[in-house]
């Protein structure tokens, strides 16, 4: 929303008392400088929610401790752009501070997002906001789905899990036929079968910008159970196993538990028992007992946790997972000691961390919804626009906003992306 057209909508009033004044002409230009009407609560109440002060609110936006403290006393202080500033570090619609009373948190936080703040309430301010940017883009592509009269409906998993609550070693089998997943498939193909499930799976950019999970940050995904098109995001990781791993933890979570949750480094290897048996879960999804059989144990290097690594090389490539996902299922079934895979994993965390390649950043910007939301989601936009059923500018909206110029450079490439 640009400033001119804010001013517009916030002296309607002036508009109607004279047809002379427009919103380009000076005297509004002058009334914009300071806007009328603006809720000192609401600054107030996002604060307490992101767990900030007035001091550090307006060390991060740039605007003048005074001036903040002025509006925040009810005092016409800031100009539309400073209230700019303020809605996009919260996170929030301009409207959003210019409403009266105060804030239902029910009604700006769903019951997902208050789940994953309950289990970590130290979230950055910017993962929250990518979580509420997430959970947006959910409603925007069920929206898309419903104007095209496409389902939308409840009970997207497989009965047979949902009906048993079975063990995570037995829920993973169904799971795995379920999905229809063969030996080879990479962590793309894999993503498309969880995708053709109706569950959304987005991937978080590897460069700065609002859909990256920060690269220092511990948290490597979330999942938010809904009845109909849940979602799973997966943080940017250096090999396509680990995300793997992630996508498939997190489907555990969806599938076993119906609960959201966003999981870090730490609980990979928690004791919590929803943790091990998502772990549990992801594990014998992705290395199934007859994957195992056919490992050449009579050559593991079992007292060189250094020569691992390169034993399971071919195996993991395969497979399309890390040596240590290999690993921690050998463990599980005693064919390696919980000493040894602990040694291993000391050794790892030993290694420097590797550099991690760029991937294009606005260089391809045309690729990035392919890349963030996936191609079934990406491909409903485009089949849509193809059939004529929305416009070149609905199309972009869908696309978070794609420009033209790219909207087109992916046409014509999405079939080979």
């Amino acid at each position: 929303m640009s400033i001119h057209y804010l001013a517009k909508c916030l002296l309607w009033p002036v508009y109607r008392k004279s047809s002379l004044i427009t919103y380009k002409s000076p005297a509004i230009i002058r009334a914009m400088d300071k806007i009328k009407g603006i809720n000192p609560s609401r600054i107030f109440w996002c604060c307490n929610d992101l767990g900030v002060s007035v001091e550090e609110l307006a060390h991060e936006t740039d605007i003048a401790l005074a001036t903040l403290e002025k509006a925040l006393e009810g005092k016409e202080a800031l100009s539309v752009k400073q209230l700019q500033k303020l809605a996009s570090y919260f996170n929030r619609g301009l409207l959003f501070f210019l409403e009266d009373g105060p804030v239902s948190e029910g009604q700006v936080h769903s019951v997902q997002f208050r789940t994953l703040n309950n289990q970590k309430p130290q979230l950055s301010p910017r993962f929250r906001a990518l979580v509420e940017r997430t959970e947006r883009q959910r409603l925007t592509y069920l929206s898309l789905r419903e104007e095209l009269g496409e389902p939308v409906d409840p009970a997207w998993y497989p009965e047979e899990i949902a009906g048993n609550a079975p063990r995570p070693e037995r829920a993973a089998q169904l799971a795995r036929a379920w999905l229809g997943l063969q030996p080879g498939q990479s962590f793309a193909e894999m993503r498309t079968a969880v995708e053709a499930k109706n569950i959304l799976v987005f991937l978080s950019n590897g460069y700065a910008g609002k859909w990256q999970i920060p690269k220092e940050s511990p948290i490597r995904g979330f999942s938010l159970y809904f009845d109909s098109f849940p979602v799973i995001f997966i943080k940017k990781q250096l090999s396509e196993g680990a995300q793997a791993f992630t996508m498939m933890h997190e489907l555990g979570h969806l599938l076993l538990h119906r609960e959201s949750f966003v999981d870090d480094e730490d609980d990979f290897y928690s004791n919590s028992s929803n943790e091990v048996a998502a772990n549990r879960f992801a594990g014998n999804l992705l290395v199934p007992d007859k994957f195992l059989e056919v490992l050449d144990l009579q050559r593991f290097p079992a007292d060189d946790v250094t020569a691992y690594d390169l034993f399971l090389e071919d195996y993991s490539r395969r497979w399309s997972v890390s040596p240590e996902v290999i690993l921690r299922r050998m463990t599980d079934s005693g064919l390696l000691s919980q000493e040894d895979y602990q040694a291993y994993r000391k050794w790892k965390q030993s290694l420097p961390v590797p550099e991690r390649k760029g991937s294009g950043g606005a260089r391809y910007r045309f690729k990035e919804p392919v890349r963030v939301f996936g191609k079934s989601y990406v491909g409903t936009v485009l089949d849509a626009l193809h059939e004529q059923r929305i416009t070149l500018a609905r199309a972009s909206s869908y696309l978070d906003n794609l420009k033209i110029a790219d909207l087109r450079q992916l046409e014509d490439t999405h079939a080979s992306i």
